[in-house]
């Protein structure tokens, strides 16, 4: 019998690839089947997922995707390069997303950075995820380059390196 994923969880202050770092050596105990997904936990704000932008919560506000399209134009490419890429290894990933203070349904999709990206490698997304929920959207990654994002709240496209 295997052991459960554990849940790692990052402060504000902790940069999202210091904790995705932790979370990833720490997910699988000693003795654990290699079967069981490591557990990254993501939270969507209005416009923006927390853990991504280095744990800052703009305070954006948003009723609509309208709303986050704008504030994205004028502010996206800006903190996507203020980012730090999550890097981790290749293996059997739970991306556990919850939505907080988004008053809409989102989603979450993780797929390859590329063309050729978005072919070769896989790819995971799904909706449903309605106002203070979490959903769980598993994946097993290959070595290559990715980006995730919520297409319904219109974040950026964050960086994820798999080596």
């Amino acid at each position: 019998m295997s052991a459960p994923s554990r849940k790692v969880t990052c402060s504000r202050r902790e940069a999202a690839s210091v904790c995705v770092a932790v979370a990833a050596l720490s997910a699988a105990p000693a003795g654990a089947a290699s079967s069981d997904p490591r557990v990254i936990e993501l939270t969507q704000l209005p416009c923006q997922f927390l853990e991504s932008e280095n744990g800052i919560d703009r305070k954006y506000v948003s009723r609509s995707i309208k709303d986050c399209e704008a504030i994205n134009a004028k502010t996206g490419t800006q903190r996507v390069a203020q980012a730090k890429p999550l890097r981790l290894q290749p293996g059997k990933y739970l991306f556990r997303v919850t939505n907080r203070k988004v008053p809409y349904e989102l989603g979450f999709w993780l797929r390859g950075a590329s063309a050729v990206g978005r072919v070769t490698l896989p790819s995971v997304s799904g909706g449903g995820l309605m106002p203070g929920k979490t959903q769980d959207y598993e994946i097993e990654l290959k070595p290559g380059e990715y980006v995730y994002s919520c297409p319904l709240n219109t974040t950026p496209d964050y960086k994820l390196v798999v080596k």
